[in-house]
């Protein structure tokens, strides 16, 4: 990890959200990083960049990795456009005790439950309280959906029937369905950063589960309401369908700063958990040791205790 002081890092709120590249090259450039393409260099801030995504065709050196993981960058291998995810590196937090928490509450059924009615309750607060059950949050949820979709369809004029699309068939689909696809992966992507970057881990779902995702398309479900609907529709509605994809991720970006979502994804967990979600730790914390009684100091010689 080097010398750097990861307190001295810019929190995840005050980062900007994603830089993504393609057919480039990525390099170190002082201390930061620069793509440098055929029709010039753009540098990338590295240090309040949550996400680096590298879409095909790109190289990156192994100074420029090691740059970006001193620096809390998250690194993401995707398709073409975002449109699939392949792979992810390390975020800026060393420490454990977001993920221990998020344990926690994961394998305690009653704890658990608190955490689902909580994100239903960030969803739609103003229509549901802790008294509902499980099943009937569901079925709210299903109906808000369906009429978000025909709320979306009625303000841009865009003919909407159902969410329906084969990632196998993916120009099979018709052109909200696509842009839906797309929008809401770069949303997975900066959902995906935001979670590691906090610490937390992102296959502990709690509304989803079974998936190393589930814990991504969880948080991410809690925004696209606001971010990803409005930007497939209004995309669509101004027909830019030759370069769709790219229409998309530019308005998915510009509504991800509107809403401020690296600042509310912190703020949103940290209700949901009833935990500070900023994921330091001190910089000379070295770990606890395990015992039954509760965590021991690390980094001290217990041989002074009874031993065989």
């Amino acid at each position: 990890m080097g010398n750097n002081n990861l307190r001295a890092l810019p929190k995840l709120r005050d980062s900007i959200s994603y830089v993504y590249a393609e057919h480039a090259m990525i390099e170190q450039e002082d201390f930061s990083l620069v793509i440098i393409r055929k029709d010039g260099n753009v540098p990338i801030p590295v240090a309040s960049t949550t996400c680096l995504l590298l879409g095909p065709g790109v190289s990156i050196t192994h100074a420029a990795i090691k740059t970006a993981a001193e620096n809390g960058c998250l690194i993401v291998w995707c398709g073409e456009g975002i449109q699939s995810f392949y792979a992810a590196g390390t975020g800026e937090t060393r420490s454990a005790e977001n993920l221990l928490h998020q344990a926690k509450l994961c394998m305690d059924p009653d704890l658990h439950l608190k955490v689902v009615q909580r994100m239903y309750l960030r969803r739609f607060g103003d229509i549901a309280d802790e008294t509902y059950t499980v099943k009937q949050l569901r079925g709210m949820e299903g109906v808000r959906v369906r009429e978000a979709y025909k709320l979306a369809s009625r303000t841009y004029g865009v003919p909407w029937t159902a969410r329906n699309y084969k990632a196998t068939d993916w120009d099979e689909a018709d052109p909200v369905n696509r842009a839906l696809s797309c929008a809401n992966t770069v949303l997975y992507g900066l959902c995906h950063a935001a979670v590691v970057s906090l610490g937390f881990s992102p296959a502990l779902g709690f509304i989803h589960t079974g998936k190393q995702l589930s814990f991504v398309y969880d948080v991410a479900d809690l925004y696209k309401a606001d971010i990803t609907i409005p930007a497939a529709f209004s995309a669509v509605k101004d027909g830019h369908l030759e370069n769709l994809e790219g229409q998309v991720r530019r308005r998915v970006r510009n509504l991800l700063s509107h809403h401020k979502l690296l600042r509310r994804i912190p703020e949103d967990l940290e209700w949901i958990f009833q935990v500070k979600a900023d994921g330091e730790e001190p910089d000379d914390h070295v770990g606890d040791i395990w015992d039954p009684s509760g965590s021991l100091q690390g980094g001290k010689n217990w041989g002074d205790e009874s031993t065989p």
